[in-house]
Formats: structure tokens, sequence, C-alpha cells
């Protein structure tokens, strides 16, 4: 049996203390029905108007969804954030339809604690049929009964499907089967079968399923119970039996009327769910030992909080700083809500860690501001080399955006210095479209730089950078499961020159790496200003037997651009209008 979880070591009336002495906070959100008003917290404050709490006794509760949605579905770059909670219970007849900036969770320790007889529907009819651009909205914690027997997920990037308990079959295209791009599942039980159809690349994590229908390009699961067997490229599965290194992302619970925080603890060569066999193993955190923000809060009061030993809850909204959020405790949580988003508006770093065991980064978008940030997150200092294994640094479900709801720039989005760390789910996005877009308006460099060693990432997504989307400079990196698009927006090939190559490689290992690994990766082509451009590889790694890949493809769209190799030398040149990928399976 698994232990109960402890009760953290900060009482309640120091955190409440705490709390006082900070400023207070206040946001411009329009007022919550009473159906649904925020409850209080131990520690003085709630959870602000747009945390939206429903218990199965709750009036109103289809229309107040209802109306969300109505306000988010086309709100790709709006201001409007929410995070849906449903306490323990049952709830019966509800569709959830989730829009933009839009989180669903249920409040129970484990999924089955809170069941929804129904569904939790994304589809892209606002988009004529086409899920490529349903980015940031997500579901965790539930347990669904699906009314038709199979619940719609039709989502691209940035839509986390976490720790949910599918009783039934789960589709990941929209309706009519048109383009989807996506996605992520992670700690979920499907009993019935995963259903992709157009879904063009997904990557599943410890997880159990009842089966897998089809593949399109590029299909990763590792530590999936019950995943198709390894056929790359033909079938297009990546399948590794365990994750080598994993810890769930911190979510909020109810202990009987207080709200908690409970943190999994890591686990290594997992498979399988972390829940459904007694209490799940980690630790927990009262809320009175967070701090929980509210849009206008400084960044001041912000660091305040955390030297005064407290955690940091960012409630839905918009946050813009003036200075870093600089977490320099270990074990320090950092826990957003609704796609809480940090702006840096005067081109400082938006986050940065020290060198510290067990910071937890988990769930919120940073986007960039218009004055030039030379980085958006930084983990660790330059230089460092502590040994964190034992309890590695975790970033989950951090997203990043270059432009799209405005110009923003930033030379490099998150760079990685502390050893150990764990990258699970990111998508770090410089915008192709939206507003404030162009190859020198939202200009940015470098998706991510990774420096430090052993450094582990599992669903990496990252798209569109005018150089390298990775860098990886640390020792022994491994990643499972990249997605990349390079840059549509080069004016010609001269804007892509990269000394004598054609242009930038979407994943570069640096020359002087020793060991390095990945599995499952894929880049694409759409340069639709100038068709006519060449980009030498999608992959760049020096040639040497400790740097290994598995189950590589790049592709050209509708001939918009090719590819000459898939990496370094290898691997056949893409050509014409053909969607086909070409293909590496095993490298050196």
């Amino acid at each position: 049996m698994s232990p109960v979880p402890r009760r953290a070591v900060l009482g309640a009336a120091a955190a409440a203390s705490a709390l006082a002495a900070l400023p207070a906070t206040a946001s411009a959100a329009p007022a919550t029905p009473a159906a649904a008003k925020p409850l209080a917290l131990p520690g003085g404050g709630d959870l602000g108007p747009n945390v939206i709490v429903f218990d199965p006794s709750t009036a109103g509760i289809q229309a107040r969804l209802d109306q969300i949605f109505a306000q988010q579905e086309t709100a790709q770059f709006g201001t409007g954030r929410y995070q849906l909670l449903f306490k323990p219970g049952t709830y019966s007849g509800l569709n959830a339809q989730l829009g933009f900036y839009t989180s669903i969770s249920g409040l129970g320790l484990s999924p089955d604690d809170t069941t929804i007889n129904g569904d939790i529907t994304v589809d892209a009819g606002w988009f004529n049929g086409n899920a490529t651009q349903n980015f940031w909205r997500s579901a965790e914690n539930l347990a669904l009964v699906p009314v038709s027997g199979t619940n719609r997920w039709a989502v691209a990037q940035a839509a986390p499907f976490r720790r949910m308990h599918v009783r039934g079959s789960l589709n990941l295209a929209p309706n009519g089967y048109g383009w989807a791009s996506g996605g992520y599942i992670a700690d979920s039980r499907i009993d019935g079968q995963v259903q992709p159809y157009s879904q063009q690349q997904w990557y599943t994590r410890d997880s159990v399923i009842g089966g897998w229908l089809n593949g399109v390009w590029n299909m990763v699961f590792s530590g999936v119970q019950g995943a198709p067997a390894q056929g790359f490229p033909n079938p297009v599965y990546t399948t590794l039996a365990t994750t080598p290194v994993s810890r769930e992302k911190p979510f909020l619970y109810l202990n009987g009327t207080e709200y908690r925080v409970f943190l999994p603890e890591k686990r290594t060569n997992a498979s399988g769910v972390t829940w459904g066999n007694g209490t799940p193993r980690g630790t927990s955190l009262s809320l009175s030992q967070f701090y929980v923000a509210k849009p206008g809060v400084t960044a001041a009061t912000l660091n305040q909080a955390l030297t005064q030993g407290l955690h940091l809850l960012l409630t839905p909204g918009i946050y813009h700083l003036n200075q870093p959020i600089q977490v320099n405790r270990a074990n320090t949580v950092v826990l957003g809500l609704g796609y809480a988003t940090l702006v840096p508006d005067n081109g400082v770093t938006a986050l940065k860690t020290a060198d510290v065991d067990g910071v937890r980064l988990a769930g919120f978008l940073i986007d960039a501001g218009t004055v030039n940030s030379s980085t958006l997150l930084e983990v660790g200092p330059a230089g460092t080399t502590t040994d964190h294994s034992a309890n590695p640094t975790t970033v989950q479900d951090v997203f990043v955006r270059i432009g799209g709801a405005g110009a923003g720039k930033a030379t490099t989005s998150v760079v990685v210095n502390n050893r150990h760390t764990i990258i699970d789910h990111t998508w770090l996005w410089r915008a192709d479209h939206g507003t404030g877009i162009g190859w020198d308006t939202n200009r940015a460099d470098y998706g991510l730089v990774v420096n430090g060693a052993d450094v582990l990432t599992t669903g990496l997504f990252v798209e569109h950078f005018n150089k390298y989307d990775v860098q990886w400079n640390g020792e022994r990196g491994r990643t499972i499961f990249f997605q990349n698009e390079k840059a549509y927006d080069a004016p010609n090939q001269a804007a892509i020159q990269n000394g004598s190559i054609k242009g930038y490689a979407a994943y570069k290992v640096g020359a002087n790496v020793t060991v390095h690994e990945g599995w499952g990766l894929g880049s694409y082509c759409y340069y639709n200003v100038d068709p006519t451009i060449v980009q030498h590889n999608g992959f760049s790694a020096p040639n040497r037997s400790g740097v290994k890949f598995h189950d590589l493809l790049v592709v050209s769209l509708g001939g918009q651009g090719q590819y000459e190799h898939v990496i370094n030398e290898t691997g056949a040149a893409t050509s014409g209008t053909s969607t086909v990928p070409s293909t590496v399976v095993s490298y050196p």
C-alpha cells in the first residue's frame, strides 16, 4: 500500500502570517455567478474570480460551461483565462467544451474520485474542421464516461491530457477527420481504443490503453501498457517499454474542505499510471503554504513571498513582470492554473531558478514582451555541475510564445543549466500567425538550449525559430519524442544560411558531446514565403558511437521547401509535393 501523503513542515499559522505581510492583489476579471463563487482559503485570500469551483449540487453547471466556451472558443490570442474545478462526486449529463486558455480538473486524489457521465470535448468547428490551431487547453484528474462511448479530444500543441480515466474510447481527430497536429497524454487510463485518425504526431507516456488505432507520421510511447509494438517506419510506432525517469505534475486537490497541492514522487523505469491502487505515492502541501497570486501583483511581491518560504500558485490571468521571478529555495513549487501567463515587460527573464534540488515549475505560459529578452526561462545558473539526480527540477506544461498576441522578441526561449532537469511536455513557439509576426518582427533565434548534463525531455515540441530550434550542449542528454516545424517565414535562402550549410538544423547536438540519445524525432518544413529554400538536414550531431538516434523523420509539407538529408549526410532527400516522410531508423 502506498504511504499516506505527509504534511509539510511549515505550519498554517506561520504561512498565514507570511501571507498577511504581503500586499494585497487585485483582479479586473468579471465577478463569478453566486452558484460558482470561489471558496475562501486558509492563509487568507481565495482562488480568484476565474477559478470556477463546482460540486454535484451546483446549479447551472452546463450553462456556465457553455458561457465560458462561447467566450473562449475563438479567442486564440485573447486575454481570458479560466480554471474549472470539480469537487469529488458524480456529475451527469454534462458536455464541457473547452476553448482557448481553459483548463478542467477534478479535485480528488484519484481521477476516479470525480466522475463526469458526459464528455469533455475539443473540436474544430470554429476553424472549419481544422484542429491544427487548437492550442492552450487541458484536462486533468477526472474520470469520464462518454455519452457515445467515445470522447473527442481534437487538439494541437500545448493541450495536455493528464491523469485522466476514460471509461470508453478517445478520438483525437476533429469531426469530419480534418487536419490535426498534437499532442500529449500522460498518467492516464483509456479503457477503450485511442483513435488518432488524422493526428500527425503524438506522444503518450506512463499510461494504460485498451488499444491504438493507427498512425500518420510519428506516434511515440514510453511506459504505456497496451501500446502497439515497435514498428517505425511502417507502422509509425516508436515504443519504449518504460520511461527512464518521470515525476508527475503537481495538482490541486481537496482533503475534506482543505485545499492541498499533491507532489507525486519520482519514478524510474516507470510503466502505467501512478494512481488506482490506494493513495498515490508522494507528499502534499497545504495551500496555506502558497502565496495565491492574482493578476496585478508585482514581481517584487512574488519574490518577497518566495523569500519568506512560500510557494506560488498563479491563478488565471496575465502577469506583467519588471524583474525576474527568482526561485532560490530547494523544493519550491510554482504552479499555474488556467494558463496563467507571465509577460516580461522590459527585456528581463521571466523566471530563473538557482542551483538547487527539486524545483517544480508547472502549468503556465510565458509570453515574450516587446523589448527583446535574452532568455525567457533559465533553469539554474551557467556553469553549474551539481548532481540533482535524487531530486531533479521538473518543468511540466510550461509553454513559451513569441509573437501572435502582439510583437514579442527573445533571443533564447529556455536555457537549462542544472543537471538532471526533466522537461516533461513543453511547446516553445515562435508564432507563425496572429499579430506581431515577421522574420525580424518576432525575432527568436533559439528555442531550447541545454547546457546541463543528464537532462531528459519527454514530449518536446519546438517550432519556427530563426536559427536552431534545439541546441544541446550538455552530456548524456536524452529526448523521447520531438516535434518541430522550421520557420515558415524565412524570406530567402540567404536568410537561413549557416556558414557553408543550408539552414539551421531543428535539433543540433554540440560538436563536443560524446553521449546523447533520442527516440521518435520529427522535423517538417513549410517555407511558404520562398518555396525554393533547401534545408540541408533536420538533425545534426557528432558522428560518434555514443551519440545515438532512433526513428527520425523529415517531411516537406506540400513541397514548400525541401530537406537534403534527415541527419548529417544520412537519409534520403524529400522531393516534389509529397508529404511522405524521409526516415532513418537508427543512427549511426
